[in-house]
């Protein structure tokens, strides 16, 4: 697919694609920014939403490469969920290319804000899993393992059909049901996320819409603003990081419901 773009749209790109791969890397939620952006500058509603999965995903992968010292002792989790997520992405991208969006496109709003109310409260919501805290019992292990692959299996899902916020219900899943700071939530969520771009990249680049003259642009800008964002994340204090993903999250979704 083919579009021109000015030397002004450019630079607008080229802003919304930094801004949005930084709030990917601190909160998630960047693509609600380069989204619209597509649609303002013209490109039909499903034609943005593949060219903007695909502009993200490199920012998604320089973001879990800043912010790798995170990962630390965790490539054995790693590498058990990548598959789970994958065939979630899959299964998301298949819905976006043979059904319609309406459906989805109502109930994004409501995901996030039950993303937010996750987050808010996150420290009551672990008490009444009984997933959190301490020597568990390795029956109560597995049970958190299996809540796991669920919550990235359906994230995934949802990260392959529209992507937008992806990384705001990633890191309100896997709070809920990891015992781990949020710092290294969030590198986790960023992993995922590079996961999911890779895979809807390769989906998409055969089967979808693409208008890769503004993948080109956004792209690069995105990778910039993921660097730059991992590295904000990780200055950032836990409990001011929740709650920005938690204002975030409500003011996305409030957006979505009244436009």
């Amino acid at each position: 697919m083919v579009w021109a773009v000015t030397v002004a749209e450019v630079l607008v790109l080229l802003g919304g694609g930094m801004v949005a791969g930084t709030i990917n890397a601190v909160a998630g939620g960047g693509s609600l920014i380069t989204f619209p952006l597509l649609v303002a500058l013209g490109l039909p509603g499903v034609a943005a939403n593949v060219s903007n999965a695909l502009s993200v995903a490199p920012g998604y992968a320089a973001s879990a490469l800043a912010g790798r010292a995170d990962l630390a002792g965790q490539a054995r989790r790693v590498r058990s969920i990548i598959p789970t997520i994958v065939v979630g992405t899959l299964c998301g991208s298949s819905l976006l290319l043979f059904t319609p969006r309406s459906v989805f496109d109502f109930v994004v709003p409501f995901l996030l804000l039950a993303a937010a109310a996750m987050m808010a409260f996150q420290t009551r919501l672990r008490a009444l899993a009984r997933l959190g805290g301490g020597a568990a019992p390795p029956e109560r292990r597995d049970h958190s393992a299996l809540f796991v692959q669920l919550a990235v299996f359906f994230c995934g899902v949802y990260g392959g059909y529209f992507n937008a916020a992806m990384g705001l219900l990633l890191i309100a899943a896997l709070s809920l049901v990891l015992d781990e700071t949020l710092r290294r939530i969030s590198a986790l969520k960023n992993v995922f996320s590079a996961v999911v771009g890779i895979t809807t990249v390769l989906t998409y680049s055969v089967f979808g819409p693409v208008n890769w003259a503004t993948v080109a642009v956004l792209a690069p800008a995105t990778m910039l603003g993921g660097i730059l964002g991992a590295r904000v994340a990780q200055r950032l204090p836990a409990e001011a990081l929740r709650w920005t993903i938690v204002a975030f999250t409500t003011a996305v979704a409030a957006i979505l419901l009244i436009t």
